[in-house]
């Protein structure tokens, strides 16, 4: 119940859900910042994650309304590869029941890398629109990556934003048309993540609701921030939030080895 809950609790759940929410909203990568504050807060792992789902489909719903009230997302181009991800995404949390995420780090870990690298090395990558027409073989490797990124926030979720963000620039979209369209594919695959998790009877509603309204805020504000700086701000925010996921999940890796 609420009124049950530590104010302390309620504090961590609102501070750094309106925070994951604003950096999630602009870049992706969120989850560094509210699937630990779960943690902190007492969540076994699993209920973290379960939860974190409600409160990130709050979230993104909030910035994907954003960016589509701003004529940001494609809907012409992503509209049919919506239900391949939603259907990835729910296979995604399926999977998670009977192997271990953590086969997944290591593989994470040096995309991660290989994208920062990337990002760097293409100063001007990203600042502006340069669209190619798609051939059939670029077309099916556009659609697998983001299909693929889909199973993958069912299945682990950590940088899914960032990664779709990726692809889009690679597909030549700019900075802001990539994360106004990320938002509506990241929406997607959090909320048939949430129905699997509803399912199993694995959300604990009273920190999820909490955060999630926090992050509706916190995605309203980043939404804003992003649209009204333009690209540069956002492409300095995409190579932080990055870089802090390489480190989080070497960190990780690295503890796991050790003990």
């Amino acid at each position: 119940m609420l009124g049950d809950l530590d104010i302390s609790i309620v504090m961590i759940l609102i501070v750094f859900g309106f925070l994951g929410a604003f950096i999630n909203s602009i870049v992706g990568g969120g989850g560094l910042i509210t699937l630990p504050a779960l943690l902190f807060a007492g969540l076994p792992p699993a209920t973290a994650i379960a939860t974190n789902k409600l409160a990130a489909t709050l979230g993104n719903l909030t910035s994907m309304l954003t960016f589509l009230r701003a004529g940001k997302i494609d809907f012409k181009l992503i509209g049919p590869i919506v239900p391949l991800v939603f259907i990835g995404s729910m296979l995604g949390a399926f999977t998670v029941n009977f192997i271990s995420p953590d086969l997944l780090k290591p593989l994470i870990f040096i995309m991660l890398v290989v994208v920062l690298i990337y990002t760097i090395m293409k100063k001007d990558w990203g600042s502006i629109e340069k669209r190619r027409e798609m051939t059939k073989k670029s077309k099916a490797i556009f659609l697998g990556a983001l299909i693929a990124i889909g199973f993958y926030d069912g299945f682990l979720g950590p940088g899914t934003g960032s990664f779709i963000i990726f692809v889009f620039i690679i597909m030549g979209f700019d900075f802001i048309q990539a994360s106004g369209n990320a938002k509506l594919l990241n929406f997607t695959s959090n909320f048939a993540a949430l129905i699997m998790f509803l399912f199993l009877d694995a959300v604990n509603y009273s920190y999820g609701l909490i955060m999630g309204i926090s992050m509706v805020m916190g995605a309203f504000a980043g939404a804003k921030f992003a649209l009204g700086r333009g690209t540069k701000y956002v492409r300095y925010i995409f190579i932080f939030v990055t870089s802090l996921l390489i480190i989080k999940n070497g960190y990780d890796f690295i503890m796991e080895k050790i003990y």
